[in-house]
């Protein structure tokens, strides 16, 4: 689907580097303390809760490490972590939407603006990109979870909105308030997902050329490292012969 493959393809790069593991898991376990402090403790009672942990296990994450998380919700020791999103413009004019989990609003807002002003962007006010995109969930499977046939035909039967299968994976999109009911339906059919969550879709996208792409990698790299923050969006692509370019 044009306009999340250049988030796929930006963490895939990250990936291959194979040095953000512990800070990855720090979030996961972060998204999944929260989901138990919000609802049940028991990921079969707690929709958001079975989606953070089943994202986890996707990403290797020790079982130890999952339980961990949950008990520090349910014990209630865990920090009071709050939802806060952040939008801006970076390179290019390209339209930015940060997610971020954080026990203190002021130093994740400080980091978040600096990472943009250093990195060729600008932080706007509430609601200045958001216009953009849809919010919608976002359900990823590795290839080999089935051909991209038997992948269209599972997802449509669950309700999902749009499919699209590539090299990497397989992408299925829902309408908002139908991501756990579909993720549950998805499961009993093909397993465990890599991902579910909600998403932010564009409805247009911009193409960078090799200048503005390799700023906005910083830009991405430099929000991504911050522990606070979770995901983070864009209405960008960077074409394929590009991303070679830049390594």
């Amino acid at each position: 689907m044009a306009g999340h493959s250049k988030f796929k393809n930006i963490m895939h790069r990250k990936g291959a580097q194979d040095k953000k593991r512990s800070a990855m898991f720090s979030k996961l376990s972060r998204e999944i303390t929260v989901a138990a402090k919000m609802g049940a403790p028991d990921p079969d009672m707690n929709p958001r809760l079975r989606l953070a942990v089943n994202a986890a296990k996707a990403q290797s994450m020790p079982k130890d490490n999952i339980q961990r998380a949950i008990d520090k919700a349910s014990k209630g020791d865990a920090e009071n972590y709050e939802e806060v999103r952040y939008e801006g413009y970076g390179p290019g004019g390209v339209a930015i939407i940060v997610e971020a989990l954080t026990d203190n609003r002021n130093r994740t807002a400080t980091n978040v603006r600096t990472a943009f002003s250093k990195n060729g962007g600008n932080l706007g006010a509430s609601g200045a990109v958001s216009h953009g995109f849809d919010r919608m969930g976002l359900i990823t499977y590795p290839v080999s979870a089935g051909d991209p046939d038997a992948i269209f035909e599972a997802a449509l039967e669950a309700g999902a909105e749009d499919v699209s299968s590539n090299d990497d994976e397989h992408e299925i999109w829902t309408a908002m308030d139908a991501l756990h009911e579909v993720a549950k339906a998805l499961e009993d059919k093909l397993g465990a997902a890599n991902s579910a969550n909600l998403a932010w879709r564009p409805q247009t996208t911009v193409e960078l050329d090799e200048s503005n792409a390799g700023t906005l990698l910083k830009l991405v790299d430099a929000l991504d490292d911050d522990d606070d923050v979770q995901t983070v969006w864009g209405n960008y692509e960077v074409p394929d012969d590009v991303m070679e370019k830049l390594g």
